[in-house]
């Protein structure tokens, strides 16, 4: 007769565990609610999505707390694992999804933001990314990726429109296929190790001198080519521009950031240890995906004749500009890929709210679509705050100083000069250099351009209630300001990376 196996709650440290069961019980407490009482208002909606997830910052702070006395703490039969990158990206995730939940307290009534539904599969998303990040197990992985993925096709296609369902159906046919890839490699590394842990997987391999590197390139490939659908790298970056435009843009700038960030951490730890054993061939690759998504999404944004795809190109660029840090792979690299995707957040957030706060149901005669140049052209005339707001994130993502990209960028070059990549700090310079170009044409259009057709501004600002002013503003103070908090903000980033041994 076999031996019962006790297991004690001490062992299974379920602690590790909180700070993703809180979205959870929030999202099923939020369907229960409905479920005896339907046709609630959207604003105790919103109430109660921020309020898990202030639980959830809360639990995020202890855990990070707990990390900095004891190191690296495992859970759940060392399934779980809660280091600095999984602390870190937990807090630009969960504080990215609170600045984005208030953005549905719009003046118009948007179709998705009436089902509690809507509310619900948001926090079931967030949850998911953070299984993503507080995992080294490939399984787990790809558990959190998939939940996270599924809630957010649904999320896109809510918004009720032709495109959105069209977004919805490419998100979730190249997501489809990027789950393939990831099964595929996953299962390689599995065969030759034994493991779907990757501190294990990276074990084995070097114990046995990559004596199967044929086997393990091909897995890379599957891997990379997977998480490159997930950052939109070019050429898997296909999906993108088509995708944002058909989200609401609330939506679009929420997935500029968050799924980003998730994916950033996990392809920082599968690939970081294959760049470190010295697999050539893995950084010739990554160098040349680097590059070519920066240049190339700067190339196709010149040529946009819409705003919101123009930043569907810039995020794609951006994504290019920040996996040079992985490419990199030093810590200051890796300390200044949550510097920038930090200071990210607030400027792309706040622009992508700009086109929210201006959504039109019915579009003019004269405007070929929702964001196109000619709707902002002579804002500052109509609209001046509006105006001023937008040309600031703008001039944030063109990464001119003192606005807040600018010192991100510069970290992110000084890194790629120290560890002696200096013509690929030359190649992100000169792309920073590309792409002020095309967010100065907004500018212009705003600034330098007469009104297409005689309006009171009041287009600019339709959707405008208290709340959206005050993410707008809050964007905006982060943006200017990023200059006073960014020594303590960098020394805080770079504790949490150095102890995780990144």
């Amino acid at each position: 007769m076999l031996e019962p196996i006790n297991v004690s709650m001490e062992s299974l440290n379920v602690m590790t565990l909180a700070p993703m069961l809180i979205p959870v019980i929030g999202a099923l407490f939020i369907l229960v609610v409905d479920l005896f009482k339907s046709n609630l208002d959207k604003t105790l909606y919103v109430v109660l999505s921020l309020l898990f997830l202030l639980i959830d910052f809360g639990a995020l702070v202890d855990s990070s707390g707990l990390f900095m006395q004891n190191g690296t703490l495992m859970g759940m039969f060392d399934v779980m694992l809660i280091d600095g990158l999984a602390i870190l990206s937990q807090f630009i995730i969960v504080g990215a999804s609170m600045l984005f939940i208030p953005l549905a307290l719009t003046n118009k009534r948007f179709h998705e933001f009436s089902y509690p539904e809507f509310f619900a599969l948001f926090l079931f998303m967030i949850s998911g990314f953070q299984f993503m990040v507080a995992t080294d197990n490939l399984i787990l992985i790809f558990v959190g990726l998939e939940t996270a993925s599924l809630a957010l096709y649904t999320l896109i296609a809510m918004h009720n429109r032709v495109k959105s369902f069209e977004a919805a159906v490419k998100y979730f046919t190249m997501g489809a296929l990027a789950a393939g890839f990831y099964s595929f490699g996953a299962m390689i590394f599995y065969a030759l190790t034994g493991s779907v842990e990757i501190g294990q997987i990276a074990t084995t391999l070097a114990g046995n001198g990559y004596a199967d590197l044929g086997f393990v390139l091909v897995a890379v490939t599957f891997l990379l080519a997977s998480f490159s659908f997930k950052l939109s790298l070019v050429p898997f970056h296909t999906w993108a521009p088509d995708v944002y435009e058909g989200s609401s843009a609330a939506m679009a700038g929420y997935m500029s950031i968050v799924p980003k960030i998730a994916a950033f951490v996990v392809a920082m730890r599968l690939f970081e240890f294959l760049i470190h054993s010295g697999v050539v061939w893995l950084e010739v690759v990554l160098y040349i995906l680097v590059v070519v998504t920066m240049t190339a999404a700067n190339i196709w944004a010149l040529v946009q004749t819409d705003v919101k795809r123009m930043l569907a190109y810039s995020s794609v660029s951006h994504a290019g500009f920040v996996m040079a840090a992985i490419l990199i792979g030093s810590t200051q690299a890796n300390s200044a890929l949550f510097l920038y995707w930090v200071l990210f957040s607030f400027t792309n957030l706040g622009s992508f709210s700009m086109l929210w706060i201006s959504r039109q149901k019915k579009l003019p005669d004269h405007q070929s679509s929702d964001h196109s140049y000619d709707k902002f052209a002579g804002m500052i005339h109509t609209a001046p705050i509006a105006a001023t707001s937008m040309a600031l994130f703008m001039l944030s993502l063109a990464g001119l100083p003192p606005f807040a990209l600018f010192w991100g960028k510069m970290y992110m070059i000084s890194s790629a000069v120290t560890s002696g990549y200096t013509v690929l700090a030359l190649i992100m310079a000169l792309n920073s250099a590309i792409a002020g170009y095309y967010y100065l044409k907004l500018i212009v259009y705003m600034f330098m351009k007469e009104p297409v057709v005689d309006n009171d501004g009041t287009v600019y600002a339709s959707n405008a209630t208290l709340a959206l002013r005050f993410i707008i503003g809050f964007a905006a103070i982060a943006t200017i300001f990023a200059f006073a908090v960014l020594n303590p903000t960098l020394e805080f980033i770079t504790s949490f990376v150095y102890n995780s041994g990144y």
